[in-house]
């Protein structure tokens, strides 16, 4: 099969991610075989496309957000058949869905809705997860006490829909931030009760904006840089939640407040074990919540075929950091 690889770890100016010719993917027992008819595209991918470099002789395929169609059905994969469309993210430990088939467990894949397009699909799994798993800890809602959210990023995938759930499911008050006018716009027109420029002084535009405390703060971006204000603006016992720490931080401004910091990774189940039919289950949730028309799918940029020339376009605008939205590639 056709699939977009590299070899060695690269820098957007050296772009190598070339398609071609791979072997068939491996089928375990609980997987699915997937025929892949779009991909969403993460900066985290780019990220990794910068520092991971394959074994010697191998290729490193990537990828983990998809919408394609059931192509065969492993032994202990229930609930599928082939043809059902699904959605999903795979396993960072396997290769990802760059390619025209992708071998995934069934536990962490979706079944798309009729009225969902494959490359509205595809721009829901990883942004979706993020945001819920960040906002929703305790399973069935906002921890008790929460009631003011502050969303940083909030035109980013996560931050888009971090706030439409949070509008859908709960009756906080929504805070996002945004640099651009057509940042702020969008995180006005996803829900946002009030928006504030990070790049500025968001403590005192809360206060001038009447908000005079942040019970959980969603930060998808810079957070380590943004500790001293994130937690001036908490409450005492307030919540942070990280879906971008990679490296050490000074956590100090967060003691003096006996804040709580969540981290987050959409992968967290395979890599460090834990029920993957959950991820599986939200996903289901975030489908019948677009039907229901309580969440908007978030592809803002389409591009058409998997090839070279539109993953290097898609990590420009990727790594750019100023995609608003979800860029999807379909095939």
């Amino acid at each position: 099969m056709k699939a977009l690889a590299y070899e060695k770890a690269h820098s957007l100016d050296a772009f190598a991610v070339e398609l071609v010719d791979t072997a068939e993917p491996r089928l375990r027992d609980a997987d699915l075989l997937v025929g892949i008819r779009a991909v969403g595209i993460n900066p985290g991918e780019a990220m990794i496309r910068q520092m991971r470099t394959a074994e010697p002789g191998g290729r490193v395929i990537l990828g983990w957000e998809f919408a394609g169609v059931v192509q065969a059905v492993g032994p202990e994969a229930t609930g599928f058949a082939v043809g059902d469309r699904v959605m999903g993210t795979g396993d960072m430990a396997r290769d990802g869905a760059w390619a025209e088939r992708l071998a995934v467990d069934h536990r962490v894949v979706a079944r798309i809705p009729d009225e969902l397009s494959f490359a509205d699909a595809a721009s829901l799994p990883i942004g979706g997860l993020t945001a819920w798993e960040a906002l929703f800890r305790d399973q069935e809602g906002l921890t008790a006490g929460i009631d003011r959210v502050l969303i940083v990023g909030g035109a980013g995938s996560v931050g888009t829909l971090a706030t439409q759930l949070l509008k859908s499911r709960t009756s906080a008050l929504v805070v996002s931030t945004a640099s651009r006018p057509e940042s702020r716009e969008w995180s006005t027109r996803m829900g946002a009760d009030v928006v504030v420029d990070h790049t500025g002084d968001v403590p005192g535009q809360l206060r001038a904006a009447g908000v005079d405390r942040i019970d959980l703060v969603v930060s998808t971006s810079g957070t380590a840089g943004n500790v001293g204000w994130i937690a001036e603006t908490l409450r005492p016992f307030g919540h942070l939640a990280a879906v971008d720490l990679s490296g050490p931080v000074d956590l100090g401004p967060l003691i003096a407040k006996s804040a709580s910091l969540h981290t987050e990774t959409v992968f967290s189940r395979f890599l460090a074990g834990g029920d993957l039919a959950a991820q599986g289950k939200v996903l289901t949730e975030l489908a019948s919540d677009v039907v229901a028309g309580r969440l908007r799918p978030i592809a803002t940029t389409v591009l058409d075929g998997l090839n070279a020339g539109t993953m290097r376009a898609a990590h420009e605008l990727a790594e750019s950091r100023r995609t608003i939205g979800k860029t999807v590639i379909t095939l």
